[in-house]
């Protein structure tokens, strides 16, 4: 196996990579997704005339709770306190769609990246749920990791 994958020991065998050596810095990372829908349910969601109440405060709430449940989900993440963890949303209503960005904040000895694109990805999902009576067709795309700061690796930001 690669040196640069991690999570697996020089017999290819999956583990968990320890963490106990590195240093406990503040670390963030940022994450975003997009969710499109049909015009007329991108409306209902913008007029707040979904049946299920309010989509966004939802799908928010859920968010935080998927960061949060992050090590339990992904089976090699490290189960890690949380300092801070954000979820906003940005309607697009030329396109019917709804773009999430989440922020996860720790200091600890691994990093968020995790969290934050679990974070997005869950209000999403809950976006999703919330409307998928009025329209079956929505997409989930363009999930991925905008930035990541702290430990020893540093800053990275997507170019």
């Amino acid at each position: 196996m690669s040196a640069d994958l991690t999570h697996f020991d020089a017999a290819g065998q999956a583990h968990m990579v320890d963490v106990s050596e590195k240093a406990q810095t503040h670390r963030r990372a940022i994450a975003q997704g997009r969710i499109t829908m049909q015009p007329t349910t991108f409306a209902k969601l913008a007029e707040g005339r979904a049946a299920k109440g309010d989509v966004l405060g939802v799908a928010r709430l859920a968010g935080i709770l998927g960061a949060k449940q992050t090590g339990s989900l992904i089976p090699l993440c490290h189960p890690i306190p949380l300092t801070r963890v954000t979820v906003e949303f940005v309607s697009d209503a030329t396109n019917a769609s709804v773009t999430c960005t989440a922020t996860a904040e720790t200091v600890g000895r691994t990093g968020v990246e995790m969290e934050a694109l679990t974070a997005a990805t869950i209000s999403l999902l809950t976006i999703y749920d919330m409307l998928k009576a009025v329209d079956r067709g929505m997409v989930i795309d363009a999930v991925k990791l905008l930035e990541k700061h702290g430990g020893k690796s540093g800053s990275w930001v997507a170019g």
